[in-house]
């Protein structure tokens, strides 16, 4: 199911509170077919307290000059993504799954059948994208969850540096849905669902 919300909102916030979200799916594959490693492990302990509470457990967050840049940066890596697709972006909003335990928010949607990713960048990142291809393996997971929760064709993958020249400020990488991959992220959040209930268990004991 879909909801049309702004991120970075409290309606969006609310609708995150007690879900496993696309954004942590890495830090929940890593170490795939063994025990869950302790970025995992405390996230479980997050949602969980989040499920019992009902309030949104901040204690972790935090933001830095990167995600600072990001959020800055992301407006203008749209329109310039506009500008060379001749796609109109629309509000990612939110995705979550039918029991409502997992959640997705695009960066934005591309019609009904497509979405984006952004990453603003700095130069050496740029470099490194540009020259080796691809997508940064640290977003593969999030990425095929926007495939796979919010049942998309594809997924640009955009990654944005204003320091670059002009022609290579954008940098975009088309993902399509990997049957595999999403069969192997299925699993594995199965298992972390139930971290979650057994820490949610302990916290109602």
């Amino acid at each position: 199911m879909w909801i049309d919300v702004n991120q970075n909102t409290e309606e969006w916030f609310s609708l995150r509170l007690g879900k496993a979200t696309s954004s942590n799916f890495a830090k929940i594959m890593a170490n795939e077919g063994k025990a869950f490693g302790t970025p995992a492990i405390e996230y479980a302990q997050k949602i969980a307290l989040e499920i019992v509470t009902n309030e949104r457990d901040e204690s972790s967050s935090f933001k830095n000059g990167y995600m600072e840049r990001g959020h800055e940066l992301e407006p203008v890596a749209v329109e310039l993504y506009e500008i060379e697709t001749f796609c109109e972006v629309t509000k990612g909003g939110f995705h979550y799954s039918d029991d409502k335990k997992l959640g997705d928010s695009p960066d934005g949607n591309v019609g009904t059948n497509g979405c984006i990713e952004i990453k603003s960048v700095i130069p050496n990142i740029q470099w490194k994208r540009i020259k080796k291809g691809g997508v940064d393996s640290a977003y593969k997971w999030q990425i095929q969850g926007h495939l796979w929760l919010g049942e998309k064709e594809w997924c640009d993958f955009i990654s944005y540096c204003p320091e670059m020249p002009v022609n290579k400020r954008l940098y975009i990488e088309r993902v399509f849905p990997d049957p595999e991959m999403i069969e192997r992220l299925n699993i594995r959040l199965k298992e972390f669902l139930i971290e979650v209930d057994n820490n949610v268990e302990l916290l109602k004991s």
